[in-house]
């Protein structure tokens, strides 16, 4: 039995709640086979790390802004703390969906992206030196993580 007839057998059981089988179906949802539990224990210590920014930031926006570097925030078309909230909101975002395993190939690709961004604006420094850390686990959880469809296609057909 290949690991997609495993999973559609899975997902028809009564252990999956109907979301799941919902989301599954329409390519939304990717489960991962158990036997990869290091995929599970990254995806979770990332989630909860995004989660637990996003709350930080949102607690005390202009703390986390001053990070920005002088250039960057001069870039901003919204005032920093508005920024700052909106970061939160991503971080959150990310964590939620890592989280669920929603995605995970989308919601790395965006969260790794995030943390390159973040990397320029603020610089590496005794601080922001830690995310590289967690972009490697963003770009891992991606190399791990089933392509979705539509880049499936357009790879099958070049």
């Amino acid at each position: 039995m290949n690991e997609e007839t495993e999973l559609d057998a899975i997902s028809d059981t009564k252990q999956t709640p109907q979301i799941f089988t919902f989301l599954k179906k329409r390519k939304l949802y990717t489960e991962v086979s158990m036997k990869r539990i290091s995929f599970h224990i990254l995806r979770i210590g990332l989630a909860v790390t995004f989660l637990w920014i996003g709350i930080l930031i949102i607690k005390n926006p202009e703390a986390w802004g001053g990070y920005l570097q002088p250039w960057a925030a001069g870039l901003l078309p919204v005032p920093l703390a508005q920024a700052m909230f909106g970061t939160a909101i991503l971080d959150i975002a990310i964590g939620a969906f890592l989280l669920i395993n929603f995605l995970p190939w989308l919601t790395a690709f965006i969260g790794a992206v995030h943390l390159a961004v973040i990397l320029i604006v603020s610089g590496i420094t005794d601080i922001t030196v830690r995310d590289i850390g967690i972009l490697a686990g963003m770009l891992a959880i991606m190399i791990d993580s089933p392509l979705p469809s539509i880049i499936r296609r357009i790879k099958n057909n070049y």
